[in-house]
């Protein structure tokens, strides 16, 4: 017993011998001297290393400890090459100059600006979402100041809050906070009211200066309305009633850690309709413009967008692109969020829900009947009824009217195209995956479209600067498109039909999935 037991641990502890070379000994086809196969011998002289026990002894060759570990230090040092690969994201060293140098940052200019002047900031405004959940509250608050006669602070856009420079998003660096001035011009950043005398916004680097702590005077909002009961204009009224109390105060900030002020159930809802009258006659949406960095990048894309006339790129012409309708079409998260939609009962974003709008959103759980007489709306809600077909479930209702499939995408863009026969080329607004678009792309010319263009060739005509703004790019060619059909529960299409309808734009021409 003690024998084999030893044996045993030769066999596993001692070294085996090591495998020879192989020769043309090993090949039973080759002649040997006498120049005739030797089958047998082959046999005989084939190594006693069996292949496992081979392919272990190679393994402990070459994988050392050393190496191996070697092979994990050198995993970071590979994705951080990736990422660095990707570029270094510009700084926008001249726009933050731009915002530093604006005429307001004064001290000794006179009442409501400079040294006494009445300044507004609101420090927990959102950040690291969207532009677009962004932009849409920052809208409201520089109308908020507005109303207030106060000049309203404005921030950076901010992705995050590192202490560095950048940072990663998808394998790549980006900036983690962008000057506003890189995306949007007029009253809001910063630009005149001209000719309304109203106290210009300030960049909060600005407040640091002229409202230093001291100097400050904090107001919480716990006690203003909200809920689902608040009207968006009660919300405004109560909050200029409260500010006119504290005329004595140079700088006030609102403190909105317990109560966000225009918080996301009320752009998601009707109630924020109320607030439409006066914001739409504000100067903060009446002289709403792009930057220049955004406007140049449209420029830049006039061969791609082919305007009849140099004037139809001009923001602030009426002029829309003709021919063209431009179509939102969110694809990845979207294929998560769409399907809760359908749980949540969710509907459209509240300015999306303007009356003049033609297309109604009506669930199957819905009352049919609200929705007679809303044009596009009853043709659509025939789809997928047919005699002898089952009736369309509530999620492939939201699916349709949120993540729409190639074949109902085509078939609503048709329905659009008998309504402006004018159209002739779709611009989409995407981040779809390229095998997506080009399905899409094809599909669209063989139901008669002359060309399908996406944010994928505008992107690719972009510098650095731009490239980081072009979402911006793809909302100032949607506002300027003769049609555009848009995303009913979507920030960006809010947005775009926002700034649509504040320009005059027939609503007929503002339509959704």
């Amino acid at each position: 017993m003690m024998e084999d037991w030893r044996a045993a641990a030769r066999r596993i502890f001692e070294p085996s011998p090591p495998a020879r070379r192989y020769s043309e000994e090993d090949y039973e086809l080759l002649p040997g001297e006498s120049g005739s196969p030797r089958p047998q011998e082959h046999h005989r002289r084939r190594s006693t290393v069996t292949t496992p026990r081979r392919a272990l002894l190679l393994f402990q060759k070459t994988c050392t400890l050393r190496r191996f570990l070697l092979g994990l230090a050198a995993i970071p040092v590979l994705l951080a090459l990736g990422i660095l690969w990707s570029g270094i994201p510009p700084d926008y060293a001249d726009i933050r100059e731009y915002e530093r140098t604006l005429p307001q940052h004064n001290l000794s200019l006179p009442y409501p600006e400079g040294q006494d002047g009445l300044y507004l900031r609101f420090p927990d405004h959102l950040w690291g979402h969207g532009l677009n959940n962004i932009l849409q509250e920052t809208l409201l608050m520089s109308h908020l100041a507005y109303a207030a006669n106060r000049s309203f602070v404005f921030e950076d856009y901010t992705w995050s809050h590192t202490p560095f420079p950048w940072t990663i998003y998808d394998f790549a660096l980006r900036p983690k906070r962008i000057p506003l001035n890189a995306f949007i011009a007029g009253p809001t950043a910063g630009g005149p009211f001209s000719p309304d005398p109203s106290p210009r916004a300030i960049s909060a680097a600005w407040w640091e200066t002229v409202c230093p702590k001291p100097r400050r005077h904090v107001i919480s909002s716990a006690d203003a309305p909200s809920g689902p009961d608040a009207e968006g204009a009660d919300i405004l009224r109560w909050w200029v009633d409260k500010l006119s109390g504290y005329a004595q105060y140079s700088c006030v900030e609102i403190d909105s850690s317990e109560r966000v002020v225009f918080d996301k159930f009320l752009f998601g809802s009707t109630r924020i309709l109320s607030l439409w009258p006066a914001l739409s006659a504000s100067p903060i949406l009446t002289s709403y413009t792009w930057s220049p960095l955004v406007q140049s990048a449209v420029a830049r894309n006039f061969a791609l967008l082919r305007p009849a006339h140099p004037a139809q790129l001009d923001p602030a012409s009426p002029a829309p692109l003709t021919g063209l309708v431009a179509i939102h079409l969110r694809r990845g998260d979207y294929k998560r969020h769409c399907p809760r939609l359908a749980v949540w009962g969710s509907t459209y974003m509240g300015l999306n829900e303007f009356p003049a709008l033609p297309d109604r959103f009506a669930p199957p759980s819905s009352s049919r009947q609200e929705s007679a007489g809303d044009g596009d709306a009853d043709e659509e809600e025939g789809e997928g009824e047919e005699e002898g077909e089952r009736p369309e479930t509530t999620e492939e209702y939201y699916l349709r009217h949120c993540l729409p499939s190639i074949p109902q995408i085509v078939a609503k863009l048709h329905r659009v195209r008998l309504a402006h026969p004018s159209l002739t080329r779709a611009y989409a607004l995407s981040n779809g995956w390229p095998a997506f678009l080009a399905a899409l792309r094809a599909a669209l010319l063989a139901d008669g479209w002359a060309a399908l263009l996406t944010s994928y060739e505008v992107a690719a005509n972009l510098d650095a600067e731009q490239e980081y703004v072009s979402m911006a790019v793809d909302m100032a060619i949607a506002q300027k498109a003769e049609v555009f059909v848009g995303n009913g529960f979507s920030s960006l299409s809010s947005n775009v039909v926002m700034l649509r309808m504040a320009r005059g734009v027939d609503p007929a021409t503002n339509r959704f999935l």
